[in-house]
């Protein structure tokens, strides 16, 4: 006899062997929680009908989701905008204009990170793209390779939270309960500050290793620099005038309201193949590079929907054994309130980080979470959301979620399991150690780790864009019966049937 309590953290550990025996993290989550819905029937904790919920929840909320519709939408745009030429461009003329001061390569791959990471929304295509155009001309030029595998690898990871961001996408549609939930425009509004707060922070880290270390961070040789004047401000204009039009298309008509978050990343697509065959020339094999996105985007949907079913079976079984009462009880119960849920929270992300990808992460862990992080967040926002329970609760999820993006980024980024680090070496000359790709991605995972403080202790920079409700008036409990004391003193004759009708309330009701 296996007491009810017991079960919520065997499917845990049960999930955890099912992993370490070499299973598919998707298949791992269903054979785990078939298992423990066999366990379960058989000590009479829920009766085989119990399983239709299951099938119920596959074809309602992942095959019949018309947001995750988005994700093949975005993997395409940005498989298109890997290989079209722009992220060369780009960082060449970056790289001409920032070359003449210390680290000025380095200032360029942030910045480009961050607009491509504004326009493509994948890690391992710009990781991949940005290493084999930046990394030969860092060598050359004799930046130390530490910071040069580094900032490669964080500009690459950046795009998880620059909207429009795969992972805020996802997180939008894991991250609802019946108090509020966060969609897709109100996640990208929230990133916005802490993606350029994130970017400055690098911009600074690289501006103070030029100081103190300038040898590390050379400036380009003269000879290198053959644009000035008009010439190189005409190359950086070809590069980032097409990437803001991209901009538009996907985040600007989804923050206008104009379209919803599947229809812009449709006309994000279809900007990237106008801007494919406007860059035509530069292209050996047009038609092949549209296939091989295809092929891409397909893989990438696929292995996102197997892990849906797969964490839909779990989360299903989980329910079903009252695990959302053990996450709750267990999270709820912390010392030191909402801080210490945060910092617990970070934490246990931070090490999932280590084995698990983000989707997996968001798909078993962020919908356990939601329902606390609703009870104990939403009262810290509710003054400046104007006392409106709703709001306080949405912005509460948005808060949550941007923060996990923040520290879901690492990822891609920490020894020895970052994809971002395998990525970069994979591309990387053979004469880049990987103890320098190691040891170079530390600073940058501080750094990023540093972010998720400052989203935690300053919510502010994620919820000041968002929409705030009307001030909510706290009623009362009002006698609305007549009485000789509610009877108007002014006489008939004297009131003005023209003018606006103004209800009055009578005195509150003694409460007994």
């Amino acid at each position: 006899m296996i007491p009810l309590e017991w079960m919520p953290p065997l499917m845990f550990g049960g999930l955890i062997v099912f992993m370490l025996i070499g299973f598919p993290v998707a298949f791992s989550l269903m054979a785990a929680g078939l298992f423990f819905a066999g366990i379960a029937i058989a000590e009479n904790f829920f009766g085989i009908p119990f399983l239709q919920a299951i099938p119920q929840r596959i074809f309602g909320s992942v095959l019949a989701n018309d947001l995750l519709l988005a994700i093949p939408f975005f993997t395409f745009m940005g498989a298109i905008l890997e290989r079209c030429g722009l992220a060369k461009e780009m960082l060449d003329s970056m790289g001409q204009l920032f070359g003449r001061i210390r680290g000025g390569l380095g200032y360029s791959v942030i910045i480009v990170g961050f607009i491509l990471g504004a326009i493509t929304g994948t890690v391992a295509a710009q990781v991949i793209a940005m290493a084999m155009i930046s990394l030969p001309v860092m060598m050359r030029y004799g930046y130390n390779m530490r910071y040069a595998t580094g900032v490669l690898a964080a500009s690459g990871t950046i795009t998880q939270l620059v909207p429009p961001s795969l992972v805020l996408i996802v997180l939008a549609d894991q991250l609802k309960t019946q108090s509020g939930s966060a969609d897709v425009g109100s996640m990208y509004l929230g990133a916005w500050g802490p993606s350029l707060l994130q970017i400055g922070l690098f911009a600074l880290y690289t501006f103070f290793l030029s100081r103190f270390k300038p040898d590390h961070l050379p400036a380009a040789p003269e000879n290198e620099l053959t644009l000035t004047g008009w010439a190189l401000w005409k190359k950086c204009l070809m590069g980032i005038i097409p990437s803001a039009v991209l901009i538009f298309l996907v985040l600007g008509t989804i923050m206008t309201g104009i379209a919803t978050p599947t229809e812009s990343g449709a006309m994000g697509a279809m900007g990237a193949l106008l801007l494919a065959w406007i860059r035509r020339a530069s292209i050996p094999n047009l038609r092949g590079l549209i296939q091989e996105a295809y092929q891409n985007t397909m893989r990438i949907t696929a292995m996102v929907v197997f892990i849906l079913i797969g964490s839909t079976c779990f989360s299903v079984v989980f329910q079903g054994v009252d695990g959302g009462h053990w996450v709750e009880e267990l999270f709820s119960n912390l010392p030191g309130g909402w801080i210490g849920f945060l910092v617990v929270v970070n934490l246990f992300v931070f090490f999932l980080a280590f084995f698990l990808d983000f989707f997996e992460i968001a798909f078993i862990v962020v919908p356990m979470l939601a329902p606390v992080a609703v009870k104990l967040l939403s009262p810290v926002l509710l003054a400046s959301m104007n006392g409106n329970d709703q709001a306080a609760a949405s912005a509460a999820l948005v808060w949550f979620g941007v923060m996990l993006c923040v520290n879901m980024q690492t990822s891609f980024m920490h020894p020895p399991f970052g994809f971002a680090l395998f990525y970069l070496r994979g591309v990387a000359p053979k004469e880049v150690k990987s103890s320098d790709i190691y040891w170079g991605a530390l600073p940058w995972v501080a750094l990023q780790l540093i972010m998720v403080v400052v989203v935690a202790a300053f919510p502010a920079l994620v919820t000041t864009f968002l929409d705030k409700p009307a001030a909510v008036v706290q009623s009362q409990d009002f006698n609305f019966t007549g009485g000789d004391e509610a009877k108007s003193e002014t006489p008939a004759s004297k009131v003005d049937e023209d003018a606006p009708v103004v209800f009055q309330l009578d005195k509150p009701l003694k409460q007994p």
